[in-house]
């Protein structure tokens, strides 16, 4: 239980930095609930964290019907990341990077803290939660699901933050796919 919790402390907290530090300046996007948040985000102002959690209730509904762990093991990492995000988004414009570098770097970072929750079996709910559900019928990797998920969110956002943030973006989801990957895979082997 002591691993959990510091793996949701952490894992938030080093998404928040890639949120806030390294693609809300830039208005880059991230997949998934946390890219449909930053959507919300830059097209009326909400706070990202907020609007994650409320988009994330549909998908805790189904998670309550059909894994219920799921459900209360993902709930922690959800509030807790949603909350550090918006905590944090006084680092907003504060970390001046190019918007490539911003792009990996943010990318890499949002990619190892939800590996991290990942790995011991808490996600930041949102599409991960959804991931998770999808790996217990299907034998593909969680980060090749969350990857396929992601596409579809930014794809959705090229109206709200144009071609070429677009492509930025699509570098972003390559760069969480992989660290989220490599960190999952790395605790599957250990089992």
């Amino acid at each position: 239980m002591k691993q959990k919790i510091t793996a949701i402390l952490i894992g938030s907290l080093l998404l928040s930095l890639g949120v806030n530090g390294f693609l809300v300046p830039y208005h880059l996007l991230d997949g998934g609930v946390i890219g449909l948040g930053l959507i919300i985000h830059y097209f009326y102002g909400w706070p990202t964290g907020l609007s994650i959690i409320i988009l994330s209730l549909p998908l805790y509904v189904l998670a309550w019907f059909f894994e219920r762990r799921y459900f209360y093991y993902s709930l922690h990492g959800l509030i807790m990341s949603s909350f550090c995000i918006d905590l944090f988004s006084f680092i907003n414009g504060r970390i001046h990077l190019g918007i490539l570098p911003s792009t990996v770097v943010g990318g890499l970072l949002v990619g190892i803290g939800i590996g991290l929750m990942l790995r011991y079996e808490t996600s930041t709910g949102g599409t991960d939660l959804l991931a998770q559900l999808l790996t217990k019928f299907t034998t593909i990797n969680i980060g090749i699901i969350i990857f396929l998920i992601d596409g579809l969110v930014i794809t959705s956002g090229i109206e709200v933050v144009g071609l070429e943030k677009f492509f930025y973006s699509f570098v972003t989801i390559l760069c969480v796919g992989l660290m989220t990957t490599v960190t999952v895979t790395g605790r599957e082997e250990t089992h």
